[in-house]
């Protein structure tokens, strides 16, 4: 039976609050065109995004997800560009993690290949998995509703030597 309005609260009760999130916490999504120059303006808008957000993301981690950023964009408008216009790019962050995402209209499920030493490009995703696997966190593809894909990355906020983030 619940208790009556303005009645004190039993401090052994569990709480039915969720834990509090932080205040950076939330998702912001933006689109750019499917083209080259996509990749350096959605890295700045990423970095500006994050830091006017206050989300803790400093030093060795701000540069794993700018760069992680770049090359998931980078792949978007090489390989997508005749199926898709306009690139749709995800920036969330919780309570001890920041995410990344970036979705095509292309069909095709990309794979972290291994390039030969010559090769010029063909590494983005490798780049992508070694990246997330050393900062601590997880990457994945799935299927859009629209038959194109959303590629996306979540690392791990803190363990960093200088905190959340890493050093500054």
């Amino acid at each position: 039976m619940p208790p009556e309005p303005g009645a004190p609260r039993d401090p052994r009760a569990p709480s039915r609050r969720a834990p509090e999130e932080p205040p950076y916490a939330g998702a912001w999504r933006f689109t750019a065109p499917c083209v080259d120059s996509a990749a350096p303006r959605a890295r700045r808008a990423v970095r500006d995004l994050l830091v006017r957000r206050a989300v803790p993301v400093r030093g060795e981690l701000m540069d794993t997800v700018l760069l992680i950023v770049t090359e998931l964009v980078a792949n978007a408008a090489r390989h997508a560009a005749l199926l898709t216009r306009e690139i749709g790019i995800e920036v969330s962050a919780g309570a001890g993690w920041v995410g990344v995402a970036v979705e095509d209209g292309h069909p095709y499920r990309p794979a972290a290949l291994e390039s030969g030493r010559l090769d010029t490009g063909g590494r983005g995703l490798l780049l992508v998995t070694s990246l997330t696997r050393e900062a601590g966190g997880a990457w994945d593809v799935e299927r859009t509703a629209s038959g194109g894909k959303t590629v996306w990355v979540r690392l791990p906020l803190g363990g960093g030597p200088g905190g959340p983030g890493g050093p500054a």
